[in-house]
């Protein structure tokens, strides 16, 4: 659910480094959540203070092999014993510390992970390339969760992030974005000239016809806000990431259920027609009511394997 699904890295590597932290810990949480990797945290030190005590204590019997003064021996042992006392005291505080900052079991701590990209609610970050995920039909997330799980979408972050989380968990994310409803971000100047706004606005509401183009109202729905339970709403999403995804679908990179409807389209479209899509898409203010439409509330020009009948 991220633009540019391949060849594309984080911008910085330490917001980066911070979904990865936050996701290995609430995986963590998720797969067991009483936390009892914490509870180990005192054992695994003190078993490893007491290997630095065997580890001096033979490093002066054995390998010298000879007697060891009285002083000698207290000193080593009430260093080594302090050390060792000093790590387990610190462990015993990071397992106190580390209960008392436990997430809570909420949905809302677990997608935490995605916030870095996606925004608190799903509502999107500055970055072009990340797009909205807040009040889309649960379908339409679920499936793309699932595309990214099982590499029919290729972004790498996405693709760590949901490896080993199972089927109906990505369900209940889903469920959690799509009942999310911030408000949908101002529009942005755009830059595109008057003739380019007219042709993506021709396209989106009239399609072309004489090359099997359809408009993308007639899947998307009047007010672009998609229809439950798997297409998506248009709005709130800036050009160059429509952009990217419609050029994914024309080569291929991004794949969907068959019919795959999506590629079918993209693909008549030419550099041009991508251009002046997301150049009026993402012009456009939002209406009143941004819910998607119920299902059944019109019917598809086409059969489309992301909403099945």
């Amino acid at each position: 659910m991220t633009a540019q699904d391949s060849g594309r890295t984080c911008r910085e590597t330490a917001a980066l480094c911070s979904v990865f932290k936050k996701h290995a810990s609430f995986v963590e949480f998720d797969r067991d959540r009483t936390c009892e990797h914490r509870d180990q945290t005192s054992s695994r030190v003190a078993g490893l203070a007491q290997d630095h005590i065997g580890a001096i204590m033979l490093r002066y019997v054995v390998i010298r092999n000879q007697p060891i003064p009285f002083l000698e021996v207290t000193r080593v042992f009430a260093r080594t014993i302090a050390l060792a006392v000093a790590i387990a005291t610190l462990a015993a505080f990071d397992a106190v510390a580390q209960t008392a900052n436990q997430p809570p079991d909420t949905m809302a701590a677990r997608v935490e992970a995605c916030t870095p990209c996606h925004g608190n609610q799903g509502e999107g970050t500055n970055d072009v390339y990340f797009p909205r995920l807040a009040g889309k039909p649960a379908g339409y997330l679920y499936n793309q969760l699932l595309a990214f799980k099982n590499g029919r979408r290729k972004y790498p972050p996405m693709n760590y992030l949901l490896e080993f989380l199972p089927d109906p968990y990505l369900q209940q994310m889903a469920d959690y974005f799509a009942d999310q409803h911030p408000p949908l971000p101002p529009v942005a100047a755009s830059d595109a000239s008057k003739e380019v706004l007219q042709h993506g606005q021709s396209l989106v509401s009239r399609g072309d016809p004489q090359r099997q183009i359809p408009a993308c109202g007639s899947c998307h729905g009047p007010a672009l806000t998609g229809m439950e339970p798997g297409i998506p709403g248009l709005l709130g999403l800036r050009p160059n990431y429509i952009s990217a995804q419609l050029g994914a679908w024309r080569y291929g990179t991004r794949t969907a259920k068959a019919p795959d409807c999506m590629q079918q389209v993209a693909a008549r479209l030419t550099e041009d027609d991508v251009t002046a899509v997301a150049a009026w898409l993402a012009s456009r203010p939002a209406p009143v009511n941004i819910a998607p439409a119920p299902k059944g509330t019109y019917v598809l020009p086409f059969a489309c394997g992301s909403e099945p009948d």
